[in-house]
C-alpha cells in the first residue's frame, strides 16, 4: 500500500463544509428553478423563507429583503413559480439552499397575481362594499379633477363639460399618473382636496394604457385614501375593459374620462326640457287636485245637517255614557269591598302573632333539649378524660420510679445505661429517682452474669 493510502487526509467538519460550499457556489452561481412553494414565511425582518418542491424532491430557498421589496405580489403556499438565484451553503446547519434574486408565478404575470391578492384582501376588509359608498350630487357646482395636466384624459373631460354645461367650475389637481411616485402623489392630492378645497366631487382619472402603465391605480394606500375621503370620488381610469383597485374602491366607477364628465354634468338643454316638462305635469296635477277637492266639498255640503240636532244627539249619547260609567263604578266598588273583607278575614286567621307564639314555644323546647344534650355530652367527655388521665399516669415512667426503680445516665453523653459494660471505673453517672437525682462515680462494676 502507498503512503497516501496508509495515511488518508482527514477533514474537519468545517473544512469539508467549506470545500462543498466552494464547489456548489462556483458551479451553481446563476440558475433557474421551477417548483411549488410550501412552508412560506415572512417574519418581521422582511426576508422571505420558503421551500421549492416537486413530486420527488424539495429545496430550501430564501429571498432577502432587498430583493423581496421589488416583488409585485406576495408568494403563497401552493403557488407554482419560476425562480432565479444562486446555490449557497449555510455552514452552521450544513444545509444548502437557493438564494433568490427573482421570482414570478408560472402561467400568469406577477402584476396579475398582485392585483388579485390585493383585491381579495381589501374585499375581505369591506373596502368595496356598496353600503359604505357615498352618493353623487345631482348638480355639482365645483369638481376637482386629480390627473396629469398634460394627458388626453383632462382634455376629453374638459371638452365634454364645456359642451354640456360650461358654467361648471373645474379645479385641476396635477399629479403623476404613471411610475413609482404616481400613487403617493395621488394619495397626497386626495388628502389635500379634502382638507383645503370645497368641492362637491373628486374625479380620479387618466387615459388608457397597459397593465404596467395603470399599475399606480392598483396601490393599497390609494384605495384607502379614496375610502377615507369625505367627498364622493369617481374613478375613471383607462378604457372600459380596464379594471383597477381604485375603480373598486371609488364611490362610482366611470369606464372612461369622457363618461365621467357625462355622468357628472347634465346637458343644459336636456335639463331645461325636464324642468318645463315637470312644470306642465305639476300644473296638470294641481288642476286635477283642485277639481277633485271641489267635488268632495260639494258632496260634503249636501250631507251637512243642522248642528243643533247633532249637538242634541251628542248630549244624549254623553248622558247615556255617564250613566253607564256610574253603574260600572258602583259595581266595581262593591266588588272591591267584598274582596277587601275577605282578605281581612284571611289576614286575621293567618295573623303573624299566633305564628310567632308557636315558634317561640318550639324554640324553648328545642333550647331545653339542646341544653340537656350538651350537659350529658360534657359528663361523658369528663369521664373519658379521667379514664385517659388514669391510664396515662399508669404508663408514665414516673410511676415506675415511685416503685423504687431509677434511670441511670452516663455523663457527659447523657445516654441511658442498660448494661454494666457501657461504663468503666471512674466514669461519672447521673441517677434519676422518683424524686430528685444523684450524681455518682463508678468504683466497681459486675458483669451481667453475676
Amino acid at each position: 500500500m502507498s503512503e497516501e493510502n496508509q495515511h488518508p487526509k482527514v477533514y474537519t467538519v468545517s473544512e469539508l463544509t467549506r470545500e462543498i460550499q466552494g464547489v456548489l457556489e462556483e458551479q451553481f452561481d446563476f440558475i433557474w428553478v421551477e417548483g411549488e412553494i410550501s412552508n412560506f414565511s415572512a417574519p418581521v425582518s422582511g426576508h422571505y423563507y420558503m421551500v421549492l418542491k416537486d413530486e420527488k424532491a424539495q429545496l430550501r430557498a430564501v429571498m432577502f429583503r432587498m430583493q423581496a421589496r421589488y416583488l409585485k405580489f406576495l408568494p403563497e403556499n401552493g403557488m407554482k413559480v419560476l425562480a432565479q438565484g444562486r446555490i449557497g451553503v449555510y455552514p452552521p446547519r450544513g444545509e444548502y439552499q437557493i438564494i433568490l434574486d427573482y421570482l414570478e408565478p408560472m402561467g400568469v404575470g406577477a402584476l396579475a397575481v398582485a392585483f388579485e391578492q390585493l383585491k381579495r384582501k381589501l374585499s375581505e376588509e369591506g373596502l368595496f362594499d356598496e353600503e359604505i359608498k357615498k352618493p353623487l350630487p345631482f348638480l355639482p357646482q365645483r369638481v376637482a379633477v386629480v390627473t396629469s395636466p398634460t394627458g388626453a384624459a383632462i382634455r376629453d373631460f374638459l371638452k365634454i363639460v364645456h359642451r354640456r354645461f360650461a358654467n361648471l367650475e373645474i379645479i385641476v389637481v396635477p399629479v403623476r399618473v404613471q411610475g413609482e411616485e404616481a400613487a403617493p402623489d395621488m394619495v397626497k392630492a386626495l388628502d389635500m382636496v379634502n382638507e383645503q378645497l370645497k368641492v362637491d366631487v373628486i374625479v380620479l382619472t387618466r387615459g388608457g394604457g397597459s397593465l404596467e402603465d395603470l399599475w399606480a391605480f392598483n396601490d393599497e394606500a390609494l384605495a384607502r385614501a379614496i375610502r377615507r375621503s369625505n367627498i364622493p370620488v369617481v374613478s375613471a381610469v383607462g378604457h372600459e375593459i380596464d379594471l383597477t383597485i381604485s375603480d373598486l374602491a371609488a364611490d362610482f366607477r366611470a369606464p372612461t374620462p369622457s363618461a365621467a364628465a357625462e355622468l357628472l354634468v347634465v346637458e343644459k338643454e336636456g335639463l331645461r326640457d325636464r324642468i318645463y316638462e315637470m312644470r306642465d305635469r305639476l300644473g296638470t296635477e294641481m288642476l286635477e287636485q283642485i277639481k277633485g277637492l271641489g267635488q268632495k266639498l260639494e258632496h260634503l255640503s249636501k250631507r251637512l245637517q243642522d248642528p243643533r240636532k247633532r249637538l242634541a244627539e251628542t248630549w244624549l249619547h254623553l248622558d247615556e255614557i255617564q250613566s253607564r260609567i256610574l253603574r260600572l263604578l258602583e259595581l266595581s266598588i262593591a266588588e272591591r269591598k267584598k274582596r277587601l273583607e275577605m282578605e281581612a278575614r284571611n289576614l286575621f286567621f293567618h295573623s303573624p302573632l299566633s305564628r310567632i307564639a308557636s315558634i317561640n314555644q318550639q324554640l324553648g323546647f328545642h333550647g331545653a333539649s339542646l341544653e340537656r344534650a350538651m350537659k350529658a355530652e360534657l359528663t361523658d367527655r369528663r369521664s373519658e378524660l379521667s379514664l385517659f388521665q388514669k391510664r396515662l399516669e399508669d404508663l408514665s415512667p414516673l410511676s415506675i420510679l415511685k416503685r423504687g426503680y431509677s434511670i441511670t445516665y452516663k455523663i457527659p453523653q447523657m445516654a441511658v445505661l442498660r448494661e454494666s459494660s457501657e461504663v468503666q471505673e471512674g466514669d461519672r453517672v447521673r441517677v434519676r429517682l422518683a424524686r430528685g437525682e444523684i450524681r455518682c462515680t463508678v468504683d466497681d462494676r459486675s458483669p451481667e452474669d453475676d
